[in-house]
């Protein structure tokens, strides 16, 4: 019984955690490439860029609070 617990926790976090890995992996690279594009745009991209990423973490701490809650 208790392995089975273990693996549902492993399984929440490891699969929670793998959309906003890929989340904020596309949204700095789409910065990167905006910001490559147009340099002087740099200030107006960063802010909206953090927010973003601040949103897509949030997803992964919701999985965090999920396999902390499986008893």
């Amino acid at each position: 019984m208790m392995d089975n617990v273990m693996l549902a926790k492993a399984l929440a976090i490891g699969i929670g955690s793998i959309a906003p890995a890929l989340g904020i992996g596309f949204i700095g690279a789409k910065a990167m490439e905006a910001i490559g594009r147009n340099p002087e745009a740099a200030g107006k991209i960063l802010v909206p860029m953090l927010l973003a990423c601040a949103f897509a973490e949030a997803v992964a701490i919701y999985a965090l609070v999920i396999a902390f809650s499986i008893k």
